[in-house]
């Protein structure tokens, strides 16, 4: 899997804010990514060094639409990757 499509966005939350100060950032990435392809992506991506990363799968909620039609959406994934002290992921 190459490096730009693991790294979908990078989650901006009052969690995530917190975990800032601590060189903690969370990531949506690619379902099928693993813990090493995110490092790799997010080392070539932001040019940071990764400490380490710990992940969580998610699953789409069910949501009923206007017609009555139950639909699911998708499933994602999540990464709380821990940065370098004084290393930063630009946000923006």
């Amino acid at each position: 899997m190459k490096h730009t499509n693991i790294i979908h966005r990078v989650q901006i939350t009052e969690k995530g804010t917190l975990l800032a100060y601590e060189n903690k950032y969370i990531l949506e990435v690619a379902p099928k990514a693993n813990k090493i392809e995110i490092k790799q992506a997010v080392e070539k991506q932001f040019g940071v060094h990764v400490l380490s990363v710990n992940t969580q799968n998610y699953k789409g909620e069910m949501r009923t639409l206007k017609n009555r039609r139950v639909v699911r959406a998708k499933n994602w994934k999540r990464a709380i990757v821990t940065v370098k002290s004084g290393e930063r992921i630009e946000t923006v």
